[in-house]
């Protein structure tokens, strides 16, 4: 492939990258919203939130949790949040002891408790062991916040009244991956303008 052809693919990318965030900006500006006042009052009343994704999405829910026990863009004390992908040992004893597909909901099930928040990431909303983890959170009363794509696969069936669902509306797994990091922003930034609003 020539210089002028990669040119021209990165341009494309670029181009996809902002015609899927253009194509989510309508449908999910409110269920951001309704989403951040859900983690928000979790948060006020001394819950915490828990997160996990498989590949990439284990990457956003480590820099989620990253952004709430350190800081997003505003100078407020740490905020109780735990990705669940980040324990090696625990990840593998349970894979090895049980089954890979229950990594996640074992760890919900020793630290979720009620008023608590799960925070379930998967592009294709079919991920085994966060489809598990949510039926967990379940058992354990919390609420849960589902980061999908596409048409939102099982995980939309799995949701109850007071879940919410962050569905992005595009077909391509790296587009879903790019709007669910500005969907991660959106969260931390309205977090911290509701904590800035306590303080004034």
């Amino acid at each position: 492939m020539n210089t002028g052809d990669q040119i021209t693919r990165v341009r494309q990318h670029f181009t996809d990258s902002i015609q899927a965030k253009q194509q989510s900006l309508e449908p999910l500006a409110p269920v951001i919203a309704r989403a951040a006042r859900q983690l928000s009052q979790t948060l006020d009343q001394g819950g915490k939130i828990l997160s996990c994704g498989n590949g990439g999405s284990a990457g956003d829910a480590q820099h989620f949790s990253s952004e709430m026990l350190n800081r997003f863009e505003m100078e407020r004390p740490g905020l109780p949040a735990v990705a669940l992908t980040t324990d090696s040992s625990t990840l593998t004893s349970i894979a090895n002891d049980y089954d890979y597909s229950q990594i996640f909901s074992r760890q919900v099930l020793a630290l979720g408790n009620s008023g608590d928040v799960l925070l379930a990431i998967s592009t294709s909303g079919n991920s085994g062991n966060v489809i598990k983890a949510v039926e967990a959170a379940h058992t354990r009363n919390m609420q849960v916040l589902v980061l999908s794509g596409h048409d939102g696969g099982k995980l939309s069936g799995l949701l109850e009244d007071t879940d919410v669902e962050i569905c992005v509306p595009v077909n391509s797994t790296a587009r879903v991956q790019e709007v669910h990091l500005l969907v991660i922003h959106c969260l931390c930034d309205l977090i911290d303008q509701h904590f800035a609003s306590q303080e004034k």
